[in-house]
């Protein structure tokens, strides 16, 4: 059995919901000798530390990361690459540097080859949890609990650190499933990319300003609930729709064709396709929430 040596420093790059809540996670569960994070904006250091989800805070990138044997990068994804070319001059060889982002398969295209050439190894991680509030103010110990982990190795990651990383991840409640990058941005793009555009399209077309003003007196609980993830970051949702743009059109694609042929069922009075519509959509949904479905929101 693989002996596990506890973290000894922990760097959390980027302290808002999600870097906030892993920091309040580890220090609950005492994963870490110390979890430091960086910011970038002075007044954020101070809030950080107050907040108690690092032990300090600086806007010093290298000082940061120095002698970290875990880093985490929890900003936006197009941020990544410009901050991973900064980190190496500082990281410690041996250091695991893992994400929280929501693709994989750019991160870790472009991260992977930096790490690697410092010495240190890159592994993706994409916890699915998360919220409309953003900050570290939001910032939740529980936020990881019973949520999917996926962790995206690539046949150049050594066994000890999918291992190590897997691990840490259950430490923090998470139930984690292993895939390949790819096959995690073709499942998401379905299960969490696709949903937000469905979203954002129903509050900008049933919310137009050009449709008579009555008709928001109108979006009860249902429309509140279904268009609730719309409210998330506009700047994050761009990153991630770029990021995977090929599996996000493809099945865009998918989802015009069924919604058109639900049109031409409404056109051609076909009773019949339009209840087996709604009877599909039931039975598949209470199944899947009857098999323990998480309620974490992302």
């Amino acid at each position: 059995m693989l002996h596990l040596m506890p973290w000894q420093k922990i760097t959390l790059v980027g302290v808002g919901l999600l870097g906030g809540s892993l920091g309040l996670a580890v220090k609950q569960r005492k994963l870490a000798a110390r979890v430091e994070g960086y910011v970038r904006r002075p007044e954020a250091v101070a809030e950080a530390v107050q907040l108690g989800v690092v032990d300090a805070a600086t806007c010093d990138l290298a000082a940061a990361v120095s002698g970290a044997d875990l880093v985490i990068f929890c900003t936006p994804i197009a941020q990544m690459r410009a901050l991973a070319e900064r980190v190496v001059k500082a990281l410690s060889p041996g250091a695991i540097v893992t994400d929280v982002g929501s693709v994989k398969g750019t991160v870790v295209t472009e991260l992977e080859p930096i790490f690697a050439a410092a010495g240190a190894t890159f592994i993706g991680s994409h916890p699915m949890a998360g919220g409309e509030r953003m900050g570290a103010g939001a910032a939740r110990a529980d936020l990881f609990n019973n949520a999917v982990c996926v962790v995206t190795p690539t046949p150049q990651t050594p066994k000890t650190a999918v291992v190590r990383m897997e691990h840490f991840w259950q430490e923090l409640g998470s139930r984690v499933l292993r895939l390949t990058p790819d096959l995690h941005d073709e499942f998401v793009s379905r299960s969490s990319h696709l949903p937000h555009v469905i979203a954002a399209e129903l509050a900008n077309y049933v919310l137009s300003p050009a449709l008579p003003k009555d008709q928001a007196l109108l979006c009860a609980s249902g429309f509140r609930d279904t268009t609730r993830i719309a409210s998330g970051s506009p700047e994050m949702w761009r990153d991630i729709s770029m990021a995977n743009r090929r599996h996000l059109a493809r099945v865009l694609g998918v989802f015009i064709e069924d919604l058109q042929e639900f049109q031409h069922a409404l056109a051609h009075e076909d009773v019949r396709a339009i209840e087996e519509f709604f009877t599909k959509a039931k039975q598949r949904r209470d199944a899947w929430c009857g098999q323990g479905a998480s309620s974490s929101p992302e």
